[in-house]
């Protein structure tokens, strides 16, 4: 006598065959899902860790360097790096990243200074577009004059991408951290203020592209408006 044959349900063969095939494809969306939060919870650890960096930044009492660049961004900033300037901070200031519709005399004027301290001792930078541009043309800058410590000048959430891209074009130069408070970040406040929690977010972005662009070696672009013109 023959054994009887299993009999399976119609379709239940195609069902299961469909299962197996589908199953790489949710293993393939349970691991992308697992690194998206991965991702997402390193991000947001980083920009934590970024925003008390920025947040204790201070400026020295009694910088002293060979010389002083400013990036521009604000005539605050500019005030600030000339007052310093004044004091002897450095016995020589570049403003890097001038607008080419911007004189020194509208600077000069704007910042109530001497034309004698900007005959002798302020250069104006037109060529920077860009963070990246304001660090090369330092560089040149800095090389020019054979300077070894330069005070740098910006905004404190601006400081951290400001560094990396000088140290990415000058390695041999020792860059002393100025920054120019304009938020208090430290009660913590900033985090109802949308204008600053968006300038936050943007900067923490643009420091995590340069730090990657920085640790692949990859810099094609120059940030200075000869190269953009084939100058």
């Amino acid at each position: 006598m023959e054994r009887a044959k299993a009999v399976l349900p119609e379709g239940s063969r195609p069902r299961e065959g469909r299962w197996r095939r589908m199953r790489p494809v949710r293993r393939f969306v349970r691991v992308l899902l697992a690194l998206i939060l991965i991702a997402a919870f390193a991000g947001f650890v980083g920009f934590l860790q970024f925003a008390e960096t920025v947040a204790e930044m201070e400026a020295p009492r009694d910088p002293k360097a060979d010389a002083i660049v400013v990036l521009t961004g604000g005539y605050q900033r500019i005030d600030r790096a000339i007052g310093l300037l004044k004091k002897g901070a450095g016995g020589r200031l570049l403003i890097s990243g001038v607008n080419p519709t911007t004189s020194g005399n509208q600077i000069r004027k704007l910042t109530q200074s001497s034309s004698a301290l900007f005959e002798c001792c302020v250069d104006m930078g037109y060529e920077a577009v860009d963070t990246i541009g304001n660090a090369n043309e330092t560089a040149r800058w800095i090389s020019d004059h054979q300077f070894r410590r330069v005070l740098v000048v910006t905004n404190n959430y601006h400081m951290p991408r400001s560094l990396l891209e000088l140290k990415v074009s000058d390695p041999q130069t020792d860059f002393i951290a100025y920054p120019v408070v304009n938020s208090d970040l430290r009660n913590g406040n900033w985090l109802h203020q949308p204008d600053v929690m968006k300038a936050m977010l943007s900067e923490y972005l643009k420091y995590c592209l340069a730090r990657v662009r920085a640790f692949a070696g990859a810099r094609t672009w120059s940030g200075l408006r000869g190269d953009m013109s084939g100058g």
